[in-house]
């Protein structure tokens, strides 16, 4: 199993070309589904996770080819209806698959997904959703399986309990190709929404509303073909941004959008960083400054991201003062804590809230990740540590984040991948 050695104690300065978004080149390449003309993705980021999708669509009946590092070209008729366990059980992502293929075949089977063990991420919105279009669904041996009566979808009202991207997403595809109109209220409002809705317009859906609460598709019998890019991964950036605050360097974020991480900027400047912006970049310069404590409240978007919230406490962790996190979208979103703990951090949970103590330095020691983000908190303490680091476990973080490691050293990082 693979494991990152760190040495700690350099800044991270230089450029950084951010990749495109895992969280929405996942749903945009499980959208392909919903027709057999080709489709070509560009910026699509090499991660693991990605590459679970790629196999899943091919089982699926899909051909899918690798035009360059980071573009691929999808056609070709869906003919599978199941996407089995082996593939599902590692990505929680895949539950995603149940809508465009009921829409498309008029019946799925989908494995219970896996994924990160982060909190509960419950299906049943997605299911009560389709159901409300017309499905048939019952949960047989694992499996969630849904059938269309008479082959196609219709369009309902439907009231998200909780908001959910991947049920936002699921329902969205699903009733792209129902008939009639489908209203989602209290849906999410993420960045990566809004591109999946850009996608799916270029395909020929009808589509208003993204990144509002309330959401409109006036449903097609087809959709064809298009070339869209996937959206820049603002929390690959945000990663970066405060792994260069916390290590007092001075980075270059390119291929970025900027709309897409104004709270995360936000909390920055907040924490004393001198940030410049321009139309696809952003420039943080943290050399000789003091970083002051923040106190973070994630929230859906446009709220502060509970992606990021794992980095920003280690931030916290080296400020000059007191502060306060709390995670309200996942219940167990904390178990980074104890690493950070066994790294000198001063921490203490307290329900969904951690009281932070900053410190002057963290040490070295050897860490677990737990979870995709809690990975990156980890990388970013061992980046700042005296001393070297051991993170195990990094397949997590290989799910997220596209050659981290090159990335890393580019920017005068001491990190290197070793097997155990």
């Amino acid at each position: 199993m693979d494991k990152f050695r760190i040495v700690g104690g350099k800044p991270l300065i230089g450029e950084v070309l951010i990749s495109g978004a895992k969280n929405a080149a996942l749903p945009i390449l499980l959208c392909t589904m919903l027709t057999k003309d080709k489709i070509i993705l560009k910026n699509v980021p090499n991660l693991r996770d990605v590459n679970t999708c790629i196999n899943l669509l091919k089982i699926l009946g899909k051909e899918v080819t690798k035009l360059d590092t980071n573009t691929l070209q999808i056609e070709g008729l869906v003919t599978n209806k199941v996407a089995p366990y082996d593939l599902v059980k590692t990505m929680r992502a895949s539950i995603m698959a149940l809508g465009p293929l009921l829409a498309f075949l008029g019946e799925a089977e989908v494995s219970l997904p896996g994924g990160c063990a982060i909190g509960a991420r419950p299906v049943d919105l997605h299911v009560k959703g389709l159901k409300e279009m017309g499905a048939d669904i019952s949960l047989t041996e694992g499996y969630i399986k849904a059938k269309a009566p008479n082959g196609r979808l219709h369009g309902a009202n439907i009231f998200m309990d909780k908001v959910s991207v991947t049920g936002t997403e699921n329902l969205m595809m699903a009733a792209a190709l129902a008939e009639g109109k489908t209203i989602i209220d209290n849906a999410a409002r993420e960045p990566e929404i809004i591109d999946l809705a850009d996608c799916l317009r270029l395909m020929g859906a009808k589509i208003t509303g993204d990144g509002s609460a309330t959401i409109e598709i006036e449903g097609v019998a087809n959709l064809h073909g298009c070339v869209h890019n996937i959206v820049p991964d603002r929390i690959e950036a945000g990663t970066y941004l405060v792994a260069a605050t916390a290590s007092h360097g001075k980075i270059i974020c390119k291929n970025v959008n900027i709309s897409t991480i104004e709270p995360i900027l936000s909390k920055l400047k907040s924490a004393n960083a001198l940030i410049e912006t321009g139309d696809d970049w952003v420039c943080l310069d943290m050399l000789d400054r003091e970083i002051h404590p923040v106190d973070i409240v994630t929230a859906p978007h446009p709220g502060f991201p509970t992606d990021m919230q794992a980095q920003f406490t280690v931030l916290n962790a080296l400020a000059s003062g007191n502060s306060l996190v709390v995670e309200t979208i996942f219940e167990n979103r904390f178990m980074h804590i104890p690493e950070l703990i066994r790294m000198g951090a001063k921490l203490k949970i307290d329900g969904n809230s951690v009281f932070i103590e900053g410190t002057s330095k963290l040490t070295g020691a050897q860490v677990m990740a737990t979870d995709l983000r809690a990975s990156a908190s980890l990388v970013i303490a061992g980046l700042v540590a005296q001393g070297t680091t051991i993170v195990d476990r990094i397949y997590h973080m290989d799910r997220g984040y596209e050659c981290i490691e090159e990335k890393i050293s580019k920017l005068g990082g001491i990190i290197e991948r070793i097997s155990s």
